[in-house]
């Protein structure tokens, strides 16, 4: 059924390097618009404060087009026309990339008397659009429309550290932290369960997993400064260790870093991990 707040002669203007088909087919623009249509519906219930107002979607104008390997949807940036009937309307710019992965990699020497001992996996590497070649970060990657979340996870681990975390030994902190959140009336929430990195004008959002792993000590320290990455595709990255409590610091400057820390924090004190 078609969504009552969607506008029947909705306007989609298209580049000519796009058609409605690959549009329509695209993962991150059918989560997009699923999310959004529902978002809207909801209006439709007497207790939703924009009911008497309510908020349409009119148009959508894509601006730009870039793809993978020269054939495969990548990134979308557009403009969306969601207003009212007395043309009240709502900032919809929007860079559209889709979803991502990260993972908290926690390493435990296993000579260690107690937790403060334990180790995390950061990356160092390139990111053009920080302007920097340097960013400390945790691992992480985007999705490749196939598989699921943990599996993307367990294969960006692989890629970006060398370690094999089975997908059944990770743990979806995002998951476990938002299971019962609920939105308005009871609704179930349309959001993805993920950290959104930039929701006032990218549509990515990262599930963020967690991965305990006991290893000798010395192996521990002979991870510092390894070269990783698929190095063919541009990712040129390098492995930094730093003790568990000092993460927060080290790359205080990635969200979805200090977002799994604070997430693995809280899951620990509720006795949840």
């Amino acid at each position: 059924m078609k969504s009552s707040y969607i506008v029947e002669d909705m306007k989609l203007d298209l580049p000519s390097d796009l058609d409605k088909c690959q549009l329509a087919s695209f993962p991150a623009y059918k989560t997009w618009l699923h999310a959004l249509t529902k978002t809207l519906d909801a209006q439709s219930s007497p207790g939703h404060p924009y009911h008497e107002n309510p908020y349409k979607l009119r148009s959508i104008s894509i601006q730009s087009v870039d793809r993978f390997g020269g054939a495969r949807l990548g990134f979308l940036k557009f403009k969306a026309d969601v207003r009212t009937d007395n043309d009240e309307t709502l900032p919809a710019s929007v860079f559209m990339r889709g979803g991502s992965v990260a993972m908290l990699l926690i390493l435990k020497p296993d000579d260690a008397k107690n937790d403060d001992d334990d180790f995390v996996i950061l990356t160092v590497q390139p990111r053009v659009p920080a302007g920097t070649l340097s960013f400390v970060e945790i691992p992480a990657g985007m999705l490749d429309d196939s598989g699921t979340f943990s599996g993307a996870a367990a294969k960006e681990i692989k890629e970006e550290t060398g370690l094999t975390i089975k997908e059944e030994e990770l743990i979806d902190m995002t998951r476990l932290t938002l299971q019962s959140e609920e939105d308005f009336e009871g609704q179930e929430q349309v959001l993805q369960s993920a950290v959104y990195t930039s929701p006032g004008g990218s549509d990515e959002f990262i599930p963020l997993f967690l991965a305990r792993k006991t290893m000798q000590r010395s192996q521990i320290e002979d991870m510092q400064g390894k070269l990783t990455g698929l190095r063919d595709q541009g990712e040129k990255i390098t492995l930094k260790i730093v003790k568990l409590k000092d993460a927060w610091k080290v790359a205080g400057r990635d969200a979805k870093t200090l977002s799994a820390l604070c997430m693995y924090d809280g899951l620990k004190r509720e006795g949840r991990l």
